[in-house]
């Protein structure tokens, strides 16, 4: 049954179908999104085709046999918690809805952006359970709230659609890194366990060679040639003004260093061994930031300033 991702994949891209004129696209009715509408296409599986997670269960590090030293994962630290999700099981569900020291958080993966993303699943004081609409915007998931049914773009962490349209979500920093470095940092972590109550191969990669080719499956908005398209960046924003920095230009530089941007001081760190990169302010916190592939960053802050190492 793993062999429907390709297949789902293809018969999107010979067939987009966008929708300008507010008709519904999976069960979504477009009224006025904030972002063009004729942008928002059918990924291929139909609302909740790839199934979100709720309730997740967790296992110790020891017990996590199901992962290598070298797989990626998504780690948080946060309320106390030390928490790995594993990517080979993001890549069928991209969106766990967890509770993280008493704190609902949403922890999020687009794999054709290659952005994992986590946000504090709550607006006002209302907590949202978050599902995949199988709808995109600019090659990105588009997730939805159960609760209101508005369509929310990760990259953006905005609400682009319903009855939440305009309501931002609160990034949290969140690293994206080998197990092998998660687990060295934190040996305390806990792992999301393979046990998700789905029947799925977690051992077969569904987007094989993904990142190492320059294909793309679903247009974009706005392109650029300065660095390869599945370039990694660590994205950066202050003040709603962004800063891509290109692992291309850290891997000519130093593996630490001060920089500033929008007036804030901070320090960034970049891990060639594990492909990752963070940035801690003064006080030594991680500053959320966003690893992702060049394209996906300028898709959506094709005003982005670009570090670069002179």
């Amino acid at each position: 049954m793993m062999h429907w991702l390709p297949c789902w994949l293809l018969c999107a891209a010979l067939s987009l179908t966008p929708n300008a004129h507010g008709k519904e696209l999976n069960g979504f009715v477009l009224d006025e999104p904030l972002v063009p509408a004729k942008e928002i296409v059918r990924g291929g599986p139909p609302r909740d085709g790839i199934p979100s997670l709720k309730e997740p269960q967790f296992v110790a590090a020891d017990e996590a046999d199901y992962l290598g030293t070298k797989d990626r994962v998504l780690g948080i630290d946060r309320n106390g918690e030390r928490r790995a999700y594993p990517v080979r099981i993001l890549n069928y569900h991209e969106v766990v809805n967890d509770n993280v020291g008493g704190e609902t958080i949403v922890i999020t993966y687009c794999p054709l952006c290659g952005t994992g993303m986590a946000f504090v699943g709550t607006v006002g004081e209302r907590p949202l359970e978050f599902g995949v609409s199988g709808l995109l915007y600019n090659s990105d998931v588009l997730m939805f709230d159960r609760q209101t049914e508005s369509l929310w773009s990760q990259i953006k962490k905005l609400a682009i659609n319903g009855p939440l349209k305009g309501s931002a979500l609160e990034q949290v920093a969140l690293s994206h890194t080998t197990w092998q470095d998660w687990r060295t940092r934190h040996p305390d972590t806990t792992v999301l366990s393979n046990d998700t109550g789905y029947r799925r191969n977690y051992e077969v990669d569904p987007y094989p060679n993904y990142g190492r080719d320059q294909k793309l499956y679903f247009p974009v908005s706005k392109t650029s040639r300065a660095y390869k398209r599945k370039e990694l960046v660590m994205g950066l924003e202050i003040n709603q003004q962004f800063r891509a920095y290109p692992f291309k230009e850290l891997k000519a530089g130093p593996t630490r260093f001060s920089d500033t941007f929008q007036g804030e001081q901070f320090e960034v760190l970049y891990h060639p061994a594990n492909a990752t990169a963070r940035i801690m302010d003064d006080s030594g916190q991680e500053i959320p930031t966003t690893l992702a592939f060049w394209f996906a960053w300028y898709a959506f802050h094709p005003d982005t300033e670009v570090y670069r190492n002179n």
